[in-house]
């Protein structure tokens, strides 16, 4: 059999280093071509890897949690036909009793030369094309990185990843190599505190573990129902909820007797002080804002305006079975105002020295997800229709807090919307994303005492507050452009209808 060497593949975005959140696959596997077989996170989202080939799974070289360079070896595949890499001719130096000393020694020379070959290749700039993006194996001194984990201790899956032995080796007929960083994981259980047997019996995922942490609850006491026994981020929830009304199942022992009650679970269980790494979307998202804080000159302006007749058809349209909802009615009052103030969707291009005005519209929607605030981009916005923007603006929502956003999804915007209303909140000053003039937020909408054709009266009241880049956009500008949008949301039905 040949053996395949697969390295982390630069994933397309300009990224050095990915953290491995999750294997789909496990030493002995077979697979099939661009079947997942993990799940990196960069800074941007969350990637499936496909795998390149078709074949067996070898050896795993990276652990979930682990930070791995690009270029780096992280999963070994033993391919059917061919000669194995670095054993050229191997297969006809069985070693039997009647062997003399001339062809044991030719042999070793053969297993040598085989060696260095094999050598060379590693060494030697590959391309590993894959489904999600593809790139030279660039050679780095660096290890996989381990993730601190509370406890310490080497991971369960270093045993089960661990590398083939020196007799499955030679049974092979391939040449065993240095350790790699799975097995250092083990060989290095001297020095690190054991796992402990709790940790053992919890199967999951890094950011279930973190949810876990954060809600206060137990995995040991938590039965998965994900694939194969895994705990999954539903169970975790299932059981926070359990425990905050005072009764959790003691689903560990499979017996389905109840476990104590359980008072104040949360409030006495939470450490007095918690460490979380700053990497992936976090780490991105914070130079992403200071930078955008701290270069572009941030103006913000507010305008509080009565959205009645925005949420009475909402309300009409859903009734007919039409999709539709006040942040879509937003996002195509926003198109509309673009058009007729275009400064609003520009980029300060300071290495080029000029200002670029862009003729198409992708608008940022800011999700709120357990990974941080993301910011995904529906591409040519201002050609979609209110109902295609609602599926579009759902769909994209979805995919985010599901850690399914794209890579492409989540660049080339050039103006957001924040809908900070859901959170009960009136107004704000929204940052703006790094590259845009103009960012909108939308405040709460508010039942309140209003003026209406000369007399008061209830009405549906929100607060738009518009931030933008004072370099492209002057004050008149930016207000002419919130003032258009608080219009057509006051009177959607003559504009909407129209476009």
């Amino acid at each position: 059999m040949a053996v395949k060497e697969f390295a982390l593949p630069d994933l397309g975005e300009g990224l050095t280093e990915s953290e491995l959140v999750e294997w789909h696959v496990a030493v002995g596997d077979l697979v099939t071509l661009n079947q997942p077989i993990a799940e990196v996170e960069t800074a941007k989202a969350i990637v499936s890897l496909p795998s390149p080939v078709a074949g067996k799974i070898s050896a795993l070289h990276a652990e979930p949690g682990s930070t791995v360079q690009v270029g780096t070896r992280i999963v070994t595949f033993e391919l059917e036909g061919g000669a194995p890499a670095g054993d050229s001719g191997s297969s006809s130096a069985t070693d039997s009793s009647g062997a003399t000393d001339s062809s044991r020694a030719a042999d070793d020379a053969t297993q040598a030369n085989g060696e260095d070959t094999a050598a060379a290749a590693e060494a030697a700039p590959e391309r590993n094309s894959v489904l999600v993006g593809y790139g030279p194996a660039v050679e780095s001194g660096k290890r996989p990185t381990r993730k601190p984990r509370k406890g310490g201790g080497a991971p369960a899956a270093a045993e089960s990843a661990a590398v083939s032995s020196p007799a499955a080796d030679a049974a092979s007929g391939t040449v065993a190599e240095p350790a790699t960083s799975i097995s250092d994981a083990s060989m290095a259980a001297s020095s690190e505190p054991a796992v402990s047997q709790a940790d053992a019996r919890t199967k999951t995922t890094p950011p279930v573990r973190k949810l876990a942490a954060d809600r206060g609850v137990d995995l040991t006491q938590v039965t998965g129902t994900g694939p194969e026994g895994i705990i999954t981020r539903d169970d975790v929830l299932s059981a926070a909820e359990a425990s905050a009304t005072g009764a959790l199942a003691d689903d560990a022992t499979g017996a389905g007797a109840s476990a104590p009650t359980r008072t104040g679970v949360l409030a006495n269980s939470r450490p007095r002080e918690t460490r979380t790494p700053i990497k992936s979307v976090r780490k991105a998202t914070a130079a992403a804002m200071v930078a955008s804080a701290f270069t572009a000159p941030h103006v913000t302006e507010f305008l509080t305006i009565d959205v009645t007749r925005t949420v009475e058809l909402v309300a009409k349209l859903k009734a007919k079975g039409t999709a539709a909802s006040v942040l879509a009615v937003v996002a195509k009052a926003l198109c509309i105002g673009v058009a007729r103030n275009p400064s609003l969707n520009s980029r300060w291009d300071a290495d080029a020295n000029e200002i670029v005005e862009f003729g198409y519209l992708n608008l940022g929607i800011a999700v709120a997800t357990p990974r941080g605030l993301m910011v995904p981009n529906l591409k040519d916005a201002d050609a979609m229709n209110l109902a295609e923007l609602t599926e579009a603006i759902g769909d994209l929502a979805r995919n985010a807090r599901a850690s399914k956003a794209t890579p492409a999804s989540l660049n080339g915007g050039t103006i957001s919307i924040t809908n900070v209303g859901v959170f009960g909140i009136d107004a704000g000053t929204p940052i703006l994303n790094p590259g845009e003039a103009a960012i909108l937020a939308m405040g709460a909408v508010r039942r309140m005492p209003w003026e209406h054709h000369g007399e008061v009266a209830l009405r549906d009241v929100m607060t738009l507050s518009l931030s933008f880049d004072h370099r492209l956009v002057d004050g008149e500008q930016g207000a002419r452009f919130l003032t258009d949008v608080g219009s057509i949301l006051n009177d959607p039905g003559t504009v909407l209808t129209m476009v």
